[in-house]
């Protein structure tokens, strides 16, 4: 153990669950350890003195050489539906340290990815690249700004090891934090591989920990009925970002409602609902349009584990409900993203032609391949930037169908504006510029990447200095595909 001059407040609230829900871990430390990139803000929410990030101290425990006191080091296990596939999983790369209670009360896990081998880790080395830790780091860091729930950054240190990919590269540990990392897939390894009174002991902590309002008998119907909420509006949000996971494995869904696991996923340039950009989803399982799907489907399965739990309850009562959570799963998420397209498109009230002006904007940025996220911001001021869009018959007449439906609203226009600019957001993480910020930081330049971050903490500034960063990919760039590297 080490001092804790940088603010540590660790517990291991984790370890107090059945010992057969993880497996205890010491550190698998490294000689030549430096840090890289540090969050500085996120520390000083967690309760961390942010001009400590850069001590040895600090750098001992984002290297995993160390840990400080009220941590005990674990490896969860989980297990999951890869692809449709179950399997048993578990943490193979990644260490828990405890959960850091902050200045407000709250507790973030503190996980350390690409750390070494685990009981957990079949046949991998249980360490992580550099360029997977930082792209992680950057797009966790962009979707916190953009608004949609994640997992986050705090620092990314060099291990100062080659590991054996494709290649030889330099070996990192990204220092995750999240509300938690429980996963429908740790409900579906306690149901099928633990006792009970283990899948019991998970339940109840996950309520304690992330809907301290639920009691009653029915508690573990309601903890469905919330964590399906959460998935819903997760989702909703997603998809009015273009944002493609590209691996909604079960055990890739946080029961928090968090986006967490940042592997093959990438944001949309040209509008295409059928996007994906995995290199292994060949048959477009996880494709843009089918995360709704997907989520329901994921969630089916969390509702077979919680299952053993409802023993009290009669089982056509049970199933009753959890088909009707589920049911309300579909309809809220639905209506969740019907209202923030709403918001994209100025409109603040709900009226009954909505639904068909939104699909038909869609269908025809679809047709003429329309970038998603420069469409909506050029609708926002009123400049569409498109040329098959601004010269298509079609979309001039679905523009003044759209701009009639805003005056029915009888809201000002700078009412409408300020609306739209707060929906839109002026960036995203490119998947051009992502790119080329860590080929920049891989010859040991790190300027594009702490730029990029800059651009990206603020989305919907609208600013001048974004402008640059607004502009797709040339015509002439390969189709983007992402691999399974985090």
């Amino acid at each position: 153990m080490n001092d804790t001059t940088i603010g540590w407040n660790l517990q291991s609230s984790f370890a107090s669950l059945p010992k057969t829900l993880y497996a205890p871990m010491e550190a698998n430390t490294v000689a030549s350890p430096r840090l890289l990139i540090a969050n500085k803000p996120l520390a000083a929410e967690l309760g961390l003195d942010p001009g400590q990030l850069d001590s040895t101290e600090a750098l001992n425990v984002f290297a995993g050489n160390q840990f400080p006191e009220g941590s005990f080091p674990l490896a969860q296990a989980y297990a999951g539906h890869q692809f449709g596939q179950f399997t048993m999983l578990g943490d193979g790369r990644a260490i828990l340290i405890g959960e850091q209670k902050t200045p407000a009360g709250e507790l973030f896990d503190i996980q350390l990815k690409g750390s070494g081998t685990t009981p957990f880790s079949r046949s991998g080395d249980g360490r992580a690249a550099l360029g997977p830790m930082l792209r992680e780091y950057l797009i966790s860091e962009s979707m916190h700004a953009l608004g949609i729930p994640s997992s986050r950054s705090l620092a990314v240190a060099a291990t100062g090891e080659k590991i054996q990919r494709y290649s030889a590269e330099p070996g990192a540990i990204l220092t995750r934090v999240a509300s938690s990392h429980i996963r429908v897939g740790t409900f579906q390894f306690a149901a099928k591989y633990r006792s009970a009174e283990d899948l019991k002991a998970l339940a109840d902590y996950t309520i304690e920990r992330h809907f301290p309002d639920i009691t009653g008998p029915n508690r573990y119907i309601e903890l469905f009925r919330q964590t399906a909420q959460r998935q819903a509006s997760l989702i909703a949000k997603w998809q009015l970002a273009g944002f493609v996971h590209g691996v909604m494995n079960t055990d890739n869904m946080a029961i928090s409602g968090e986006t967490i696991d940042y592997g093959p996923c990438a944001f949309l340039d040209r509008y295409d609902e059928s996007a994906v950009f995995s290199s292994i989803d060949a048959g477009g399982r996880y494709a843009y349009r089918n995360q709704p799907l997907v989520g329901g489907w994921n969630l089916a399965r969390f509702a077979e584990s919680l299952f053993p739990l409802l023993s009290d309850i009669p089982e056509k009562q049970a199933l009753s409900s959890m088909q009707d959570a589920l049911e309300e799963y579909v309809s809220l998420q639905k209506q969740w993203y019907l209202t923030g397209m709403r918001e994209k498109l100025g409109l603040f009230t709900e009226m009954p032609e909505d639904e068909q002006l939104i699909e038909s904007l869609l269908e025809l940025m679809q047709e003429q391949q329309a970038d998603f996220t420069n469409t909506f911001r050029s609708l926002t001021f009123e400049a569409v930037e498109e040329p098959a869009l601004a010269n298509d018959p079609a979309f001039a007449a679905w523009h003044d169908r759209w701009k009639a439906r805003q005056q029915q609203e009888g809201r000002s226009e700078q009412e409408i504006l300020e609306l739209m600019k707060s929906k839109n957001p002026a960036v995203i993480p490119r998947n051009h510029r992502v790119e080329a910020a860590l080929e920049a930081a891989a010859q040991g330049d790190y300027e594009v990447l702490e730029k990029l971050l800059d651009i990206l903490r603020d989305p919907y500034a609208h600013s001048e200095e974004q402008q640059p960063f607004t502009a797709p990919p040339p015509p002439s760039t390969p189709p983007y595909q992402t691999y399974c590297g985090t």
